[in-house]
């Protein structure tokens, strides 16, 4: 692109501000005085005379360049692009590389107009460019947190290169690792993980190297291959500022620690076991601005969301939350106590952890070197005139049985538990030894979950779904005709299609027939075609409408919620 003739082509970006009423006509003509007297871009001009933020100024070339705006926070940095690019060059042109999808380096830039950039950039990479747009001081601080990481890992290989290498198993020590930059890059791989939207970090040793991985959106990513000579510094601090034993190598422990990352405090758990590589060890983040989701936010279809707004209206019994690990089970509990009467109510909460504080509310950690057990903590609970109690996880009988009875003796009782679908529920308290009678008159409801992928907006294409994916769609939409839509892949989503997730739900409400089917020994089938008859949302066809919407694909439907034989 030539160096403008800038009256005309500023003046249009100028217009967008205008008509957007972010900018007077009196400032446009002003900025663009100074502009034309100082031979400066416009955009320089606006943001100099700080007349716009810098988040107006990007929205506006956005519209104006037709080039996506890339909020940095919402994206991994993959490193096979980031190495492509010395760390000199980026702050030369204020940009840094994304990713590479389909031979393309996608870059983003402070200013993707320059052309100079690109033709430096496509020599040095030696592929071709897809600039993308980005606020200055977020590509700023990007490259100020990878290449830093990158610079010490690099320190780290030629000290161990130098050291000798260190042996998975051996100890270290703590003087010593303190300071040696490798510790120094496990903040930065936490911090990254934060901003990447991951819910995990895995750190893995092998035979020749250190695999870090991230899950976001359930999905893990590969993200860094370090030196296995890094293992022991890195695994070693880990567990210093996690509580647990350095000593320790082989046995299994667990720990937790803090950290803030801009401006924001994040609890992290950690947890170890010892394989035959050496130490394995996985980080669960959890981030308290993003653990409370309104109720209305998490994906519920209006029918289902009705169904459990009746629930919760209950005075006393027991509301279940089912589904496997990590299927956001404690996300809809939070969402369900944060519309509670807080104030003529006495709301108790049991958990482990204590992902998301709350005011006004008593929560009480899960501690069992305290003594202070899921079933204790009940039992506890129970001599401070609870109203609404919430237990983290039904995990065993004596802990079923306990809730089983506050229910029964005038409290409302939420908690999740490990179940495959609403009317798997049930039979997994017959299984922790609840007597079906009980089961019978204490049980308000059950909504059963799991969590699916989004479809990404910015980059999904028309296709055609496979037989399979027809016929799952069809079995629970209907034939009606319909465009399939699948992402194929951009900066925004991180070439994977997909960004973000949401749930897919089946909210199953007692009734007096299901109660007295149950009490009678009904099987799973009958119980489950009397559901049906009483309008039960199964979770294979919320997905499905997910499908017809839009949000999701049948893929990952499938992959979320359709179970081994049922295909």
């Amino acid at each position: 692109m030539a160096e403008e003739t800038k009256t005309s082509e500023l003046r249009s970006l100028g217009d967008i501000l205008v008509e957007a009423d972010l900018l007077s006509a009196e400032e446009l003509g002003r900025a663009i005085e100074i502009q034309l007297k100082q031979g400066k871009k416009l955009k320089d001009v606006l943001a100099e005379q700080e007349m716009i933020t810098p988040e107006q100024l990007a929205t506006a070339l956005s519209i104006q360049l037709n080039i996506p705006l890339i909020d940095l926070k919402r994206h991994t940095i993959q490193p096979h692009a980031l190495r492509l690019v010395p760390e000199e060059m980026c702050r030369k042109y204020t940009l840094i590389p994304l990713d590479i999808v389909d031979n393309f380096l996608v870059v983003v830039m402070a200013d993707p107009t320059d052309i100079y950039a690109i033709e430096d950039l496509q020599a040095q990479a030696k592929m071709s460019v897809e600039p993308m747009l980005g606020i200055a001081t977020e590509i700023e601080q990007a490259i100020n947190l990878h290449y830093r990481a990158a610079e010490e890992i690099e320190k780290q290989v030629s000290q161990f290169a130098e050291d000798g290498t260190v042996a998975p198993d051996t100890p270290i020590d703590l003087d010593s690792f303190a300071r040696t930059p490798v510790v120094q890059t496990f903040e930065l791989l936490v911090k990254q993980a934060v901003k990447d939207r991951a819910s995990d970090i895995h750190i893995e040793p092998h035979e020749n190297r250190l695999r870090i991985r991230y899950r976001i959106d359930g999905v893990l990513h590969d993200v860094a291959s370090l030196p296995l000579s890094a293992h022991a510094a890195l695994v070693s601090r880990l567990k210093v500022i996690a509580g647990m034993n350095i000593a320790e190598q082989r046995r299994p422990q667990d720990g937790q620690f803090s950290i803030i990352v801009d401006g924001r405090n994040i609890d992290v758990r950690a947890a170890s076991t010892g394989t035959s590589r050496g130490e394995r060890v996985t980080l669960r983040i959890l981030e308290k601005e993003r653990a409370f989701i309104p109720l209305e936010k998490l994906g519920f279809l209006p029918s289902a969301l009705q169904r459990f707004q009746t629930m919760l209206k209950s005075t006393f019994g027991m509301i279940l939350i089912g589904g496997p690990t990590g299927s956001g089970k404690t996300t809809t509990l939070y969402a369900a106590i944060g519309q509670m009467d807080r104030e003529t109510r006495n709301i108790m909460t049991l958990e482990d952890p204590v992902e998301y504080r709350f005011n006004d509310i008593t929560q009480v950690q899960v501690n069992p070197k305290a003594g202070i057990t899921f079933a204790s903590g009940l039992r506890a609970f129970m001599r401070h005139d609870p109203d609404i109690i919430m237990v983290g996880e039904t995990r065993d009988g004596e802990t079923a049985e306990i809730a089983a009875q506050a229910a029964l003796t005038g409290h409302l009782v939420l908690s999740s538990i490990h179940a495959n679908d609403s009317i798997s529920t049930l039979y997994r308290l017959i299984d922790l030894g609840i007597e079906r009678y009980l089961i019978a008159a204490t049980l308000v409801g059950v909504v059963a979950q799991r969590m699916v992928r989004r479809l990404c907006p910015h980059c999904r294409v028309p296709y055609d779904p496979t037989p399979e994916e027809l016929a799952a769609y069809q079995a629970e939409v209907g034939t009606e005709p319909k465009t399939f839509y699948k992402g194929k892949g951009c900066a925004m989503c991180s070439n994977t299609g997909y960004l973000g997730r949401i749930g897919v739900f089946e909210t199953l409400i007692m009734s007096d027939e299901l109660r007295q089917m149950l009490v009678n020994g009904a099987t799973a089938g009958e119980l489950k075609q009397q559901a049906l008859k009483e309008g039960l949302i199964t979770m294979r066809n919320d997905g499905m409408q997910k499908v017809k919407m839009d949000i999701t694909t049948p893929s990952a439907v499938l992959d979320s919620v359709f179970a081994i034989g049922q295909r």
